[in-house]
């Protein structure tokens, strides 16, 4: 059996944690299996390699970055080859420009293009166990990229896709997938399964358990997806197109900080207006999601939108300098808000999930200011202050405490 093993950086922080990691790859090599490890930078290593830049240049080129944050995930591969061959047994470690991960040249943002295989199987079928940096792929200047945050997971999937693997394992610090955040949400459930929608939609909505383009990749190619803990040996949560157990109304509640509100007053009520502002956003590769337009006055319109926080500086100067095409008054936003969001395939048939939602929140006495619903999830955006309050609210209301599920 092929298997994909993906280690995150709290997995291999420090040399205790590689050992106990480096036993279990080679306890699962033991056992007859080909192993392919992707691997994170250690710890906070990748936050280290950061400001230790701000303190040379805070204005350092997105290429540069990447040339040192790379670095990151170079060090933990090496250091588990050699825990492993400390085991006595075969092992190699690759980058990305050796595994030839090709990619876009989008520096700090790239997406895989593509990945050559035939230096990963030679080497497995050397029976060596093959070990590769996470996060990274390599543009067509042959200059190191890197994936974003949680690029690690896109790497795993992707590779896993690539080699037709059985099995791809994402080893976290947390023993699967929950209802919601253990840390934030009381009583939240451990999930056997989960579909690939609904995760793609807790990913992007702020769960943290799995990047939301690994999850995108997974469902694209069918890969056979396992989110288990690396400090135990409980079986995780297997996510999958369809699940066996009856649906739940809802499967997640999840709770999203890196959230700015951004509003434009005063816009021309004309065709044409929506397009030109969301496509200035799009073209510099800014995501916005819950979108909100409203009448103002004197026949003009509002629009409100949010984004990451570490997208709001950008988008205010795309909007400052395009404040004339554009045609709006004013601009404010709001960097102290949250989106508390609820997802699951059951609310599909289900009307009154909606109000079940406000219930919640009226009790706690929550204000919500923006709204936003698919037909998986539905998306509030709150005061930051409240955040935890609501998401613990909601979850009580929909799921509640109690075992796993």
């Amino acid at each position: 059996m092929l298997i994909v093993k993906k280690f995150g950086g709290s997995s291999v922080a420090n040399a205790e944690r590689i050992k106990h990691v480096a036993q279990t790859i080679v306890n699962s090599y033991n056992e007859g299996n080909r192993v392919v490890v992707v691997l994170s930078a250690q710890g906070d290593t990748t936050d280290e390699l950061i400001e230790k830049a701000n303190e040379i240049n805070p204005n350092a080129s997105k290429r540069e970055m990447d040339m040192l944050l790379a670095t990151g995930e170079q060090q933990s591969v090496a250091l588990m080859a050699m825990a492993i061959q400390a085991l006595d047994v075969p092992v190699i470690s690759l980058n990305a420009f050796q595994c030839k991960i090709s990619s876009t040249s989008n520096y700090s943002n790239a997406r895989i293009k593509d990945i050559a295989t035939e230096r990963i199987l030679n080497e497995l079928d050397n029976k060596k166990i093959v070990i590769i940096t996470g996060f990274q792929g390599v543009n067509r200047s042959l200059d190191v990229t890197t994936l974003g945050r949680g690029g690690s997971d896109t790497s795993a999937v992707a590779l896993a896709a690539k080699l037709e693997a059985d099995i791809c394992e994402i080893y976290t610090d947390v023993d699967g997938v929950y209802t919601g955040d253990p840390r934030v949400i009381k009583g939240a459930k451990k999930l056997n399964e989960i579909t690939y929608d609904e995760m793609l939609e807790l990913a992007s909505l702020g769960a943290k358990v799995l990047h939301n383009r690994s999850v995108e990749l997974a469902k694209k190619y069918n890969v056979n997806l396992v989110v288990r803990s690396s400090m135990t040996d409980a079986e995780g949560t297997i996510v999958k197109e369809e699940t066996k157990v009856e649906k739940m109304l809802v499967n997640g509640v999840a709770v999203d900080k890196d959230v700015a509100r951004i509003s434009l007053v005063g816009v021309k009520n004309e065709p044409g207006v929506a397009f030109k502002l969301f496509s200035v956003l799009s073209k510099e590769k800014i995501s916005v999601d819950i979108i909100i337009q409203s009448i103002g006055r004197d026949d003009k319109k509002d629009i409100s939108f949010t984004t990451t926080r570490e997208d709001l500086a950008q988008t205010l100067s795309l909007l400052d300098q395009n404040k004339e095409r554009l045609g709006f008054d004013s601009v404010s936003y709001n960097d102290r808000v949250a989106k508390v969001s609820v997802v699951g395939a059951g609310m599909a048939t289900n009307p009154g999930v909606a109000a079940k939602m406000f219930e919640a929140t009226f009790d706690a006495g929550i204000n919500v200011n923006m709204i936003s619903t698919s037909e998986i999830k539905i998306s509030i955006l709150v005061d930051e202050k409240d955040a935890d309050r609501a998401g613990n609210a909601i979850h009580d209301k929909f799921i509640g405490s109690g075992v796993e599920i």
